[in-house]
């Protein structure tokens, strides 16, 4: 099956109930929870290596489908997306390597906050009182 026919199969099902005012609320409902949900597991990925950002999108990709806010922000998104990364990319080495160790500072940061260094520090048997979140998670 192809791509457009899949849409256009999507489309005519969701137009079967988009008169039916509690499924079809049930449906934007549960549209809303489950995009937000990985809207926000992407912006908390953003700093860490791998996907963030593509989380993000995706996130805003499942609330366009209902949403006409959202796609206006996932056009935004992309658009900037691709600006900044085209901009970095254009960058001397030395730009890069700045943006990769703030990157890196922003992840142990985290990390330190959130416990798990001191979580990590203890699986190898180091003990070091600076190694411990100071606002007690991970403990």
């Amino acid at each position: 099956m192809s791509r457009p026919e899949i849409v256009r199969r999507w489309a005519r099902w969701r137009e079967s109930f988009r008169h039916r005012r509690v499924v079809n609320f049930t449906y934007r409902f549960v549209v809303g929870v489950l995009g937000l949900v990985i809207f926000a597991v992407g912006i908390v990925a953003i700093p860490y290596p791998g996907p963030g950002w593509a989380i993000v999108i995706v996130g805003l990709g499942v609330l366009a489908t209902e949403f006409d806010w959202a796609r206006h922000w996932l056009s935004f998104a992309r658009k900037r997306y691709d600006a900044v990364t085209d901009w970095f990319g254009r960058q001397g080495r030395w730009v890069q390597a700045i943006g990769a160790t703030f990157s890196a500072a922003v992840v142990l940061t985290t990390l330190w906050l959130l416990g798990a260094l001191g979580w990590s520090a203890d699986l190898v048997g180091i003990e070091h009182p600076s190694l411990r979140s100071p606002i007690g998670l991970g403990s």
